[in-house]
């Protein structure tokens, strides 16, 4: 009898706590409910590296119904040296390219960083929460640092933390980036554990998309060793969103490929040919070995014509659309608004929490 009540009453407790594990994680999965933050800088103009890496990637998840919430990180633009003028023309410019290339307002918040003045606060934060040795360790301030002489930009620096309160500020569960970016998205993790080991719960863990297909390695045109970007010096390196369509053929002319003329498929040895195929096929949904067997006819030079009419029917669209919506700069501006007004409401509370868990409140 004892054993058959003792038996009853260890099978309760396990039942009592199995329901309360049940309930705990059940509020815990609706306070950090999946959400998807990423950010674009307003510098220079968009290309194909970034809107089949990012932009189109940010698309998808939108049309899927997720959370997602997308920042013009202007303030990290201003960490070098800037003309200001060009940065207002750059933010919206920067919108615009967005919304042409079909980031909905509607379905995702969609807004200007530096409106939002919760970043800067809680990166303050969370500056006191890390030291300049563990900075000065990332592989991004070693490489920009290292172009700016002896004058580093106090901004550089900083600006991982920055980027790790962007992330923080919205309680945002998974970030899309490159593999180059993992490092600060390590230092995220990092601080975010440290701050609710420190003050209690409060961010989740952050979790990286990484970018793993042929769109995660575009390269430079003109350099294939490089990856293509916005600060290349030179504009041929790269596909322009907006390029009109003999400025996209003469870029492609001039790609430098190698000494072999046939259309093959070899990212590692032949990365200037690789790239050209990357961009049939992220334009065209084939597979690399389709668009090589497609053009199995061809060398080199003429498959440089073919990529060409492949990016010009499919990036003409999205310019057309650009040119629609720059016509009404107001309409840019109302976007910018709007998606302001819905970051702060997620901003102002996460920032309450943790003013209220720092002592920082005074009631």
């Amino acid at each position: 009898m004892h054993r058959s009540l003792l038996g009853k009453i260890v099978k309760r407790h396990f039942s009592m706590t199995a329901e309360l594990l049940s309930k705990q994680s059940s509020k815990s999965a609706e306070h950090h409910k999946r959400r998807i933050f990423s950010g674009i800088q307003p510098t220079g103009h968009l290309h194909a590296g970034n809107y089949f890496g990012a932009i189109r990637k940010w698309k998808e998840l939108q049309d899927q119904g997720e959370d997602i919430i997308l920042s013009v990180v202007d303030l990290h633009a201003i960490t070098m040296k800037h003309e200001p003028k060009e940065l207002l023309k750059n933010n919206l410019a920067c919108t615009a390219s967005l919304l042409a290339s079909g980031i909905c307002p509607e379905k995702s918040v969609l807004f200007l960083q530096s409106s939002v003045s919760r970043h800067s606060e809680l990166c303050w934060v969370l500056c006191c929460m890390t030291t300049m040795a563990r900075l000065g360790h990332l592989p991004q301030f070693k490489e920009k640092s290292a172009l700016c002489g002896k004058e580093i930009p106090l901004g550089i620096f900083l600006y991982p933390v920055l980027q790790t309160a962007d992330i923080l500020l919205y309680k945002a569960t998974h970030v899309p980036v490159g593999e180059d970016q993992l490092p600060h998205i390590y230092l995220v993790q990092e601080l975010a554990k440290n701050f609710n080991s420190r003050y209690g719960k409060t961010f989740p863990r952050i979790e990286a998309m990484v970018e793993k297909s042929q769109s995660g390695r575009l390269r430079s045109l003109r350099n294939p060793e490089k990856k293509m970007s916005k600060s290349d010096p030179d504009p041929k390196s790269r596909i322009n969103l907006l390029d009109e369509p003999k400025v996209i053929l003469e870029k492609c002319k001039k790609a430098i490929t190698d000494f072999t003329s046939k259309v093959t498929y070899d990212p590692e040895n032949r990365r200037g040919v690789a790239t050209l195929i990357d961009l049939v096929s992220l334009c065209t949904g084939k597979t690399p070995q389709q668009v090589c067997s497609e053009n199995a006819d061809v060398d080199t030079a003429k498959f440089k014509l073919r990529v060409a009419d492949v990016l010009i029917e499919y990036l003409t669209p999205i310019r057309q659309e650009y040119d629609r919506i720059v016509k009404d700069p107001g309409y840019v501006q109302k976007v910018l608004d709007n998606g302001a007004c819905r970051a702060h409401s997620i901003a102002d509370k996460t920032w309450a929490e943790v003013r209220n868990k720092v002592g920082l409140n005074l009631a």
